[in-house]
């Protein structure tokens, strides 16, 4: 599409508009560093980080390396590296989203697909939170806009190597980025020059390449009993559930979508789905392109919350190509020859959106105003409470045992409790996990065991569990492996409103061999740890 003769004026909205936003957004970072900790997740991956490889227990190795470089890089500021790392994938992903709109829809049209995309609740947590998310988006959306190039031009074989090396990098981050070749074949059959794209060789240089990135990861699951691939299966389980129960787990996926993309827009995203399947006869090459990138994949996800709990994060790069198209319905235009949108309904996609986006922003100011930290059902941010205390707590007894350089650091309970440790403990020690039955729940099981560290003590945190269980059942099975045991201490954290984070330590000294999985009948108490091993 040829540029807008106001493309300049455009263009220029955009840079002054991100140039605000990447102020306001950053000064926000530094608040909200200051009032929450790190998420679970991040504190996880943060982890991963001190030990690079080519694949970890859940994810491929993109985030880890990511908080590699961002320790290396922030230093002492690692919690608001951690911060400004998200806020500039997303920025740059917001660029990159501006370019493909600007080149299928016009200058106008592109200005509002980035407008509307950035007044949700979703790009506010994506440009918050360094999750895998991140370079996914990025990654799929650089991708987007390097296919579009290809097709245009499919001699220019730097264009198709560029796109490859970009799925690659995707394909590092997430899974899901594995679904982005087969629909860039799909496209290509589905358009009338498909003869000349499919004798093109960048096509399937660019194919190569994506997938060949994949191949390090395998290998590295292949030394590693397939434990990714494993996990990813397992989010595929369903459960036995009645009619009712089915309808109800479908019905959750739209609320959540409606809830991270606004209801307005979510609808608006759906209307133009159904508006380009009634009229793909008649929709142009760029329309088709964005259409197979979204509509598809994301009917894949409706028919599969008939069977599963869908996480709302999963289908998030399915609605960029949705994004560009409401961009240009809301920009005046008819989608696939058909009908305009009102500009009524622009004002409230923006309105809804821009309320919506500040009161998320205000929410952590308005919980700690109101003395609602910690308030079951009401503080969101619970989770992401108290760490940083309970680290340096943690700290001052490490430094009280009697050879603080010669001390393992076990946390029981969920993967986040030993996440957290590890990274709001002053000393940042290694952190080990223990699993009375074997299992391998986390990358913490993955990790070889400090099994060659005979005559060692041990300092074991052991959070409460949510239904009380007594700490002598779980700890028999570890300490009788040690010559000797002591109580040292209790972690004690107040979140607020009645909620603590609380911690038993004990001191194991002088081990004779790490503790091997139990293997009996016993329910397992570390199982009974909440997320977080928060009450």
């Amino acid at each position: 599409m040829a540029a807008d003769s106001d493309d300049g004026r455009w263009r220029g909205r955009l840079l002054r508009l991100l140039m605000l936003l990447v102020l306001c957004r950053a000064v926000y970072a530094v608040y909200f560093c200051q009032q929450l900790d790190l998420a679970g997740d991040e504190a996880y991956y943060w982890d991963w980080g001190r030990r690079p490889d080519w694949g970890y227990f859940s994810k491929p190795p993109m985030i880890g390396w990511l908080m590699g470089l961002v320790t290396m890089v922030s230093a002492g500021w690692t919690e608001l590296g951690v911060r400004l790392t998200a806020l500039l994938l997303g920025t740059v992903s917001l660029v990159l989203l501006h370019q493909l709109a600007r080149q299928v829809v016009g200058s106008r049209a592109a200005f509002l697909t980035v407008l509307v995309a950035l007044l949700t609740p979703a790009n506010v947590a994506l440009n918050l939170f360094l999750t895998i998310d991140a370079p996914l988006v990025l990654c799929w959306t650089a991708a987007l806009l390097l296919f579009w190039k290809a097709l245009r031009q499919p001699e220019r074989l730097g264009v198709w190597l560029a796109l490859g090396l970009v799925m690659g990098a995707g394909v590092l981050s997430k899974q899901m980025m594995l679904v982005f070749p087969v629909l860039m074949l799909i496209t290509v059959v589905s358009r009338p020059d498909r003869g000349r794209l499919l004798r093109a060789p960048g096509l399937w240089v660019a194919v190569v390449l994506g997938v060949l990135a994949l191949l390090p990861v395998l290998a590295w699951n292949a030394r590693h009993a397939w434990i990714t691939l494993e996990h990813t299966r397992h989010h595929f389980d369903a459960e036995v559930l009645g009619i009712a129960g089915r309808v109800e787990r479908f019905a959750l996926f739209p609320l959540l979508q409606m809830l991270i993309y606004t209801p307005v827009t979510w609808l608006l995203l759906m209307a133009v789905a159904v508006v380009m399947v009634r009229r793909w006869r008649t929709a142009d090459l760029g329309e088709r392109f964005l259409t197979v990138f979204s509509v598809l994949p994301l009917s894949a996800f409706f028919l599969l919350a008939l069977r599963q709990e869908i996480n709302p994060n999963w289908p998030a790069v399915y609605y960029i190509g949705l994004m560009v198209l409401l961009g240009r319905w809301l920009a005046g235009a008819g989608l696939a020859g058909g009908g305009k949108l009102g500009a009524g309904w622009r004002r409230w996609a923006l309105g809804v959106g821009a309320v919506m986006t500040l009161a998320v922003y205000a929410l952590p100011a308005v919980i700690q105003l109101a003395g609602w930290q910690g308030k079951s059902g009401v503080d969101v941010f619970a989770d992401l409470r108290g760490w940083r205390q309970a680290g340096v707590q943690a700290d001052v007894l490490l430094a009280r045992c009697p050879h603080p350089d010669r001390t393992l650091v076990v946390v029981l309970g969920h993967r986040y409790n030993a996440a957290h440790m590890a990274f709001e403990m002053p000393s940042h020690p290694q952190v080990f996990r223990w699993e009375r039955d074997g299992s391998v729940q986390s990358q913490y099981e993955v990790w070889p065991s400090p099994a060659d560290r005979i005559g060692w003590d041990a300092m074991v945190i052991y959070p409460d569990s949510d239904d009380g269980l007594p700490r002598r059942d779980l700890m028999r099975s570890f300490w009788k492996h040690f010559a000797g045991r002591e109580v040292m201490g209790d972690i004690d954290v107040e979140i607020g409103n009645g909620r603590r984070y609380r911690a038993q330590v004990f001191l194991c000294r002088d081990m004779k061999q790490w503790p091997p999985p139990v293997q009996d009948q016993e329910t397992d108490p570390t199982k009974a740890v909440g997320t977080g091993g928060q009450p």
